[in-house]
Parts: C-alpha cells; sequence; structure tokens
C-alpha cells in the first residue's frame, strides 16, 4: 500500500485497523520467546498499539517504527509519556523510559539507528504489505535484527476477494522470505469471528520463528 494512503487513514481518522485492546494472542504467546526481562522488542509498523503498553508494563524494552507521526503523538499521550524528540537521519526518534519509536519509513531504520533488539513482534506488519513489498521487507528485518526470534500474527483468507490490508500470508510464504534463516512454528489458530469486511472466512494464525540449527 502507498504510504500516502497510510498517512491519510491516520489524518483523517480511518483506523478500523487499530485495535483498541491489547492482543490477548501476545498475551498467551508472548512468553514462547523465552526472555528476561528487560530485553528489548522490535514492533514494527506498530501505530498507537496497546500491546506496547502491555510489554512495558511486563518490564520489557520497546523500540517500534511507524510512519505516522499523528499515530505515535496518540501513542505517547496513551502511555502518559512526554517524549524527547530529535531527528535521526530520515527519522525523527520519540523517546521515553524503556521506550523509542522512530516516525517514518521501515525501509529508513538500519542496524545503528535500532540498536540493540532481542527478539521481533510482528503484528500484523508483514501482512499490512502487498505482496512485491513482502520480500524487501524480510531482507531488510534480517538485517536489522539476524537470527533474533520473532512472534508473528498473520491472517489466511482467498486473497481473490479482497486486494487490501490486511493481506493475506500462509505459511508456505514465510517460508519463501525466512526458512532460510529461521525454524517457523504455527503456535495457534482461530477463526476471526466476522471476517475482514467483504471476506467471511479469514483464519488468524500465531507464529514462532526461532533461529535455525545448522
Amino acid at each position: 500500500m502507498e504510504k500516502h494512503i497510510w498517512l491519510e487513514r491516520w489524518e483523517n481518522g480511518q483506523t478500523g485497523f487499530h485495535i483498541d485492546e491489547v492482543n490477548p494472542l501476545l498475551v498467551e504467546h508472548f512468553k514462547e520467546l523465552e526472555l528476561p526481562l528487560a530485553s528489548r522488542i522490535f514492533v514494527p509498523l506498530c501505530g498507537k498499539t496497546h500491546d506496547i503498553d502491555w510489554l512495558l508494563s511486563k518490564g520489557f524494552c520497546v523500540v517500534g517504527v511507524e510512519l505516522s507521526e499523528i499515530a505515535v503523538k496518540e501513542l505517547f499521550e496513551q502511555l502518559g509519556e512526554k517524549p524527547y524528540i530529535m531527528q535521526e537521519g530520515e527519522l525523527i526518534h520519540y523517546s521515553a523510559e524503556n521506550l523509542d519509536i522512530f516516525v517514518g519509513d521501515f525501509f529508513a531504520l538500519t542496524p545503528e539507528i535500532i540498536g540493540n533488539v532481542d527478539a521481533v513482534y510482528d503484528r500484523a506488519a508483514i501482512v499490512a504489505l502487498p505482496e512485491e513489498m513482502r520480500m524487501n521487507y524480510s531482507k531488510h528485518m534480517l538485517s536489522l535484527a539476524p537470527d533474533i526470534p520473532q512472534l508473528m500474527t498473520t491472517v489466511v483468507y482467498d486473497q481473490t476477494l479482497m486486494n487490501n490490508s490486511p493481506f493475506s500470508v500462509d505459511g508456505e510464504e514465510l517460508k519463501r522470505h525466512y526458512g532460510d534463516h529461521y525454524t517457523i512454528s504455527k503456535l495457534d489458530e482461530m477463526h476471526v469471528e466476522g471476517g475482514l469486511k467483504q471476506v467471511k472466512d479469514v483464519v488468524e494464525y500465531v507464529w514462532l520463528l526461532k533461529e535455525a540449527s545448522h
């Protein structure tokens, strides 16, 4: 999806994709990452998700990236935090205790800017991108955070019924993106009540990606 469309959605308050609660699948399956307290979690395309609040409340540090500055400002308001703001290259860095959010293009992030991370929580980030962008997304993710575990959610449905985000991404596609680097395990699946827009039969999956043993 074009950047300007996402930005317009935030500007116009068209944020039906924002879930106004913590994702129960995160709460249930986060332990599978087996992380010590104070580990730093990367949340790509984070919006103003309440999942960040939950991660912070459990003693973890969070780094995220989000295209819309409106979303990031609302996130900090939601958390009751006053951010320190500075420019870093093409990105704007909002920070508070244990929290770093970069405003701008995911592809403008570098390993030097993002710093050390211990795990990735991909909450519907890869499914926000059309097929032609997903390979570049996964390659860039591997350059930013190589060989660290990922907890990921995707949705699967008949893509011919809806050519819009969230896009359908199944296990076979994840193997094409990440199979050379990770062992990919399905942790959970559940039918999405009410479906998505014009698609009724939708299944949400939870995946654990851990470094493949060689």
